[in-house]
């Protein structure tokens, strides 16, 4: 790893956080060193060196208004998110969820770092952990070296889980004489293809028989509950999928004069052509060939081709509230910070978040300044004081929701869920908003 100078800060991977962490130093005039391995050192389930890579879904959340990913973005616009602005670039139609074009959404983002004049790009795997100011966003899939460096600093405090990608198939392999365009909002942006009663329960039962991948039969507290396989999904009994990624409550079957299927699973567009559709809820450990064979019992897709099988790869996080400040540096080095998966949010945007407060706090502390914790009124902030304050033992990655909010005594008592998020999503705006011109950070400052 090549040296920086002592005032110029260093960010370690160039996933989502790294590389919103990297743009959010930049915009703020910092010259910024970012390293990313690949492709010099590829991971599992990486295929390109593009930054801000999408290996598992390419949806990016909810934008419904009353969603706490879309509160979550909101936030993050405040800070002008490289990332929300790639998606803008990418999006694609996928009824109430932000989904992008996975190959326009990393070139967008690559091409944005690159670009910037404050931002240095290293194509190089750092090995340890580095001095002076800098931000680890390395993800679940850390060199090796670097991982062993954390856990050697850390001691027994690195924990593991298991994450899955979902297969992804051609448009046009589709059998369209049984499948039919809808959702459960009203839209046409999912292709849904109906099994019988019949036909899933065949299905299932070839389902929890299937082959896994060698070396990876886990026991279910391995995987994280928000990304299942989903043939784990399906060993917890005949029926749980059906409420799960193969639920049919709110689509109506034309093939069957508009009565709901027995079960149903949708396909989401992939890139912005649509000759790609990957399987909604399909995370997946089985063998390639038992993926074709058994998603081949699947009416719609008994000729499918595929363009991805799904895959699994072991994901590392922190026993972050043994770890880390609210601020996202660690306890034991105030200038070094984590942030993404590591520091245990789960979902793209949250992990681009993390980047974003690392970020602000790094600058902080360039500045001479004392960090300023986000507010735990707002989303960003909530996720933070989770993160670095549940008990320990019990730490689990964490999605954006709005459990993670207090609610005030007068909000308790309003049974209406809807009119109770709305006043969390007005709050947290309003929270988040004097929090950015307190810190006097309002994006862009230093725009390229």
């Amino acid at each position: 790893m090549k040296k920086s100078k002592p005032s110029e800060p260093v960010v370690v991977g160039g996933g989502l956080a790294g590389s919103e962490a990297a743009w959010q130093l930049a915009q703020r005039g910092i010259a910024v060193h970012l390293y990313e391995m690949r492709p010099h050192t590829m991971t599992p389930a990486h295929t390109t060196g593009d930054f801000a890579e999408l290996v598992c879904s390419n949806s990016l959340g909810s934008t419904q208004g009353t969603a706490p990913a879309s509160l979550l973005k909101d936030e993050m616009r405040l800070f002008d998110s490289l990332v929300l602005r790639a998606a803008a670039a990418a999006q694609i139609p996928a009824g109430s969820a932000l989904a992008v074009d996975r190959e326009i959404f990393s070139k967008t983002v690559t091409q944005s770092i690159v670009d910037h004049p404050n931002i240095t790009v290293h194509q190089e795997a750092v090995t340890e952990i580095p001095p002076g100011p800098a931000i680890i966003a390395t993800g679940p899939l850390t060199h090796q070296a670097l991982s062993a460096a954390i856990q050697q600093a850390l001691g027994d405090s690195m924990l593991s889980f298991f994450d899955a990608a979902a297969p992804i198939v051609l448009t046009d392999s589709v059998d369209m004489d049984h499948a039919f365009w809808g959702s459960r909002e009203g839209s046409r942006d999912y292709l849904n293809c109906p099994l019988t009663k019949a036909e899933y329960q065949a299905f299932h039962a070839a389902l929890v028989e299937a082959e896994q991948h060698p070396g990876h039969d886990f026991e279910s507290s391995a995987f994280f509950e928000g990304c299942l396989p989903i043939e784990e999904i399906a060993r917890r009994g005949l029926k749980t999928p059906l409420y799960g990624p193969m639920k049919p409550i709110g689509l109506e079957n034309p093939f069957e004069g508009g009565r709901r299927p027995y079960a149903v699973v949708q396909l989401r567009q992939d890139n912005a052509v649509g000759s790609l559709m990957s399987l909604v809820g399909f995370q997946t450990n089985l063998r390639w060939g038992e993926q074709k064979r058994v998603l081949g019992m699947i009416p719609a897709l008994a000729h499918a081709e595929f363009a991805r099988y799904g895959v699994m790869h072991r994901n590392t996080y922190l026993k972050s509230p043994a770890l880390l400040h609210p601020t996202l540096n660690t306890r034991w080095r105030e200038d070094l910070w984590f942030a993404g998966q590591m520091t245990g949010v789960e979902g793209y945007v949250e992990s681009a978040a993390t980047g974003i407060m690392a970020a602000v706090h790094l600058a902080d502390h360039l500045a001479g300044l004392q960090p300023l914790a986000f507010p735990r009124e707002t989303m960003m902030g909530a996720l933070a004081y989770y993160i670095t304050h549940t008990a320990p033992e019990h730490f689990q990655p964490m999605n954006a929701n709005f459990g993670l909010f207090e609610l005030p005594p007068d909000i308790q008592s309003i049974h209406e869920k809807k009119v109770r998020r709305q006043w969390l999503r007005t709050r947290a705006m309003a929270k988040m908003t004097a929090h950015v011109e307190e810190m006097g950070q309002r994006m862009p400052r230093h725009a390229s």
